[in-house]
């Protein structure tokens, strides 16, 4: 290889790897008095949706939110609310999901059903009823790159002449009822009036932006779950009867099954999933397998290979009418069966055959002892 030709490929692998060492650091936040970055990207509806889209209004507010986000779900309603009281002022509200979907982890899906999927936010939006075009940025991140979110969610103001003007919080009250928008709102009416919003900038609060090159806490956790022990106890039927008064304080998702059941075995890893969202929350998953006791160290086996580090129990008894009774008189038999119940042992959910996972996960991040805020 000549000289020159070695020089040149030299000098594309060092700016290759500047570009790939760049993507670990956080990017810089738009700064005031910037143009709008230009973007395309695909709505809920299906439709791509551009900066130009948007050339008439005389104010564009985008605001980066998630589906998953504790703090960004507790501000959907003030979105939708600012959405509404200033469209006909000519102010367009955009709102941009930025999240890469692989760079979240089941552990930070402690207060909602959602990750931040493309599928997902449409049923997030249909759930919601949003007034204002959701669009999706998270596998390239490009959009979110230029802007430089924080955190979700975080609003970005812009002037009619696509001049950033405002950039920070919605407001300072996360619990939803405790704020209107106020610092957005405020900085809106400003731009509106020929004015320049004081402050121009605020500090965000709430959940960190998921980058696509940040996995090190996910791949240690996913090694933390796959080492955590597995056991399978036996229980009796007052052990069983006891775990249906639920005497503790936490919401309690009982799972019956067994191996040789094909519907118990394929939704099986549902149950872990959920187990990995909530477990950190006021809630636990128990199973209690029906194999014969005989049985037993193969239903350990397939409980290990779903890495199931929750509670389990097989029943001790080969009378399998005994499990029934006690778990429910009104169960006719069928496997698999799942119930949820209250502390204090109110049944609050009771289902034989297989779950719908995005129902139960819903059912359970909207109890009283749960939700969806800090």
């Amino acid at each position: 290889m000549t000289r020159p030709i070695l020089c040149i490929a030299l000098l594309l692998m060092v700016t290759l790897i500047q570009a790939q060492e760049s993507h670990h650091d956080d990017p810089p936040t738009l700064a005031i008095g910037t143009m709008a970055p230009d973007f395309n990207l695909k709505g809920i509806d299906g439709k791509f949706h551009a900066l130009q889209e948007y050339a008439a209004a005389k104010v564009l507010v985008i605001v980066f939110n998630a589906n998953h986000c504790p703090t960004a779900q507790a501000y959907e309603d003030r979105i939708m609310a600012i959405t509404r009281d200033y469209k006909s002022k000519g102010v367009d509200v955009v709102v941009i999901s930025s999240n890469n979907p692989p760079a979240l982890n089941l552990a930070e899906l402690g207060y909602t059903e959602f990750g931040d999927t493309y599928d997902e936010m449409i049923i997030r939006a249909k759930d919601k009823s949003f007034n204002f075009p959701y669009l999706y940025d998270g596998d390239d991140q490009k959009v979110a790159l230029a802007y430089g979110p924080v955190a979700t969610p975080h609003a970005f103001v812009f002037d009619k002449d696509r001049k950033l003007q405002y950039t920070g919080r919605l407001d300072q009250h996360e619990k939803p009822g405790t704020g209107n928008g106020e610092d957005l709102r405020n900085a809106v009416d400003a731009v509106l009036a020929g004015r320049k919003p004081e402050p121009a900038t605020t500090k965000v609060f709430g959940c960190s932006m998921k980058w696509s090159w940040k996995n090190e806490y996910t791949e240690k956790l996913l090694k933390e779950w796959a080492a955590m022990p597995v056991s399978l106890n036996e229980i009796d039927v007052a052990g069983v009867q006891d775990l249906l008064k639920n005497k503790g304080d936490k919401l309690r998702l009982i799972n019956i099954w067994a191996t040789w059941c094909g519907p118990c075995t394929q939704e099986f890893p549902d149950f872990i999933t959920i187990d990995r969202m909530y477990r950190g929350r006021d809630f636990e998953f128990i199973s209690i397998s029906a194999d014969k006791l005989a049985s037993k160290e193969k239903a350990l086996k397939f409980l290990k290979l779903k890495q199931a580090a929750n509670t389990n129990y097989i029943f001790n008894k080969d009378n399998i009418y005994d499990l029934i009774e006690a778990v429910d008189p009104k169960w006719q038999g069928a496997l698999p069966y799942t119930v949820l119940v209250e502390p204090g042992g109110k049944i609050i959910y009771s289902q034989q055959g297989p779950i719908d996972p995005l129902k139960m996960k819903k059912r359970i991040v909207e109890n009283a002892l749960i939700g969806r805020y800090y």
